[in-house]
């Protein structure tokens, strides 16, 4: 049975940066994840400037074709707007690019990885045992979760959450659309829902939103769905009559949950959306995922460099990691969705944000963190 240090279980951005990381500090690292690079994901594609000097230190350099961003524009769904700067700034990249250029400086560095999904982690005694679908397995000490929003090993360790039907369904696609503004990150409302419009490295100007099954079941499908309901905002209307798709067909994924989970599950270390997942409304999710691999990773480094250590104590110490860092976030995440998706309460708060620039600003501020 082949032994590593940490096996990694997912390579999105908390995955991928956590084997970086660990791997520049000369531990053995592999990774599991069940596509090939590239690809693309529905995700939002704006990272907030919080995580550069982190990416620094790990040799990552953001591509120049990426898009500098410093501004956020709100809009209500009867298309009332607000723009503010964003303090600390962020860049535009695809999830197709920015994952390719992490696992490609990760195969460099000599991480080892295996394109098949996982079907089992088990804890025994002091170390991990991980099989494939393939019935293949491997050992380790320690084992990340990053394998995103929802998982069949969600139920294999028993989370909560997991049990629960979730009414959210993500939608994602690229356009051509040269009037929207480089320089923008853009929420519009609709009813029942919300989406993000930002650029990415190629020009293409990614769209993804985010909207409940009750509101999306009325239609038949999603270009229904986007000429009857997400063109009811103004700016959503003018966008999807002149932009051109570039994607045959968007991509979806179902059963998105945003209800509390434990970091720490059955001794696996939890980064990125598997340990909590913001809405998309915050608008740095990217840059959470990449901040959590980040806390991980020091504290598994100094656990296996350091004598006396102890798993529970490292478990304790990132369970108040992460709570100090993301659970105001996560929390404030929470109330924004609620207040967009009441339609009343909405028209009043959004309509008060927008007559109140500062408002706006504590927004921002609540929901970013600060340069790591």
């Amino acid at each position: 049975m082949e032994r590593y240090d940490v096996i990694i279980v997912g390579a999105g951005l908390a995955g991928l940066t956590a084997a970086l990381d660990l791997k520049k500090k000369n531990h053995s690292v592999l990774v599991f994840e069940k596509h090939t690079f590239p690809n693309h994901k529905v995700c939002g594609e704006y990272v907030s400037n919080e995580v550069r000097p982190y990416l620094d230190t790990l040799g990552v350099a953001i591509p120049p074709t990426s898009v500098n961003i410093d501004t956020f524009k709100l809009s209500t769904v009867n298309g009332k707007s607000i723009t503010a700067r964003l303090p600390l700034g962020g860049f535009g990249i695809s999830r197709y690019a920015f994952d390719n250029l992490l696992y490609e400086k990760a195969l460099a560095l000599g991480v080892i990885f295996v394109f098949q999904p996982v079907d089992d982690i088990a804890f025994e005694g002091s170390s991990f045992k991980v099989t494939t679908f393939k019935g293949q397995t491997y050992q380790s000490l320690f084992v990340i979760g990053a394998f995103g929003k929802r998982s069949n090993l969600d139920k294999n360790l028993n989370r909560a959450f997991i049990s629960r039907k979730s009414p959210w369904l993500g939608v994602k696609a690229h356009y051509n659309y040269r009037e929207f503004p480089e320089n923008e990150v853009a929420l519009h409302n609709f009813n029942g829902g919300y989406g993000g419009l930002s650029k990415t490295e190629t020009g293409a100007v990614n769209f993804c939103y985010l909207t409940s099954y009750k509101s999306f079941q009325k239609e038949r499908n999603i270009a229904s769905f986007n000429e009857k309901v997400v063109a009811q905002n103004p700016f959503l209307k003018a966008f999807l009559k002149k932009a051109e798709p570039i994607f045959e067909d968007p991509m979806s994924i179902a059963q998105i949950s945003f209800e509390g989970k434990k970091v720490v599950e059955n001794h696996v270390i939890m980064c990125g959306d598997s340990g909590g997942l913001i809405h998309p409304l915050c608008g740095n999710g990217m840059a959470m995922a990449i901040h959590s691999a980040k806390m991980a990773s020091g504290l598994i480094n100094n656990y296996i460099v350091e004598k006396g250590n102890n798993r529970k104590k490292l478990e304790k110490t990132y369970i108040g990691h992460w709570n100090s860092v993301f659970r105001k976030r996560l929390w404030v995440g929470r109330q924004l969705q609620s207040l967009l998706l009441n339609k009343e309460i909405s028209k009043l708060g959004l309509s008060l944000v927008v007559r109140t620039p500062g408002l706006l600003s504590r927004i921002i501020r609540a929901t970013h963190g600060k340069p790591i």
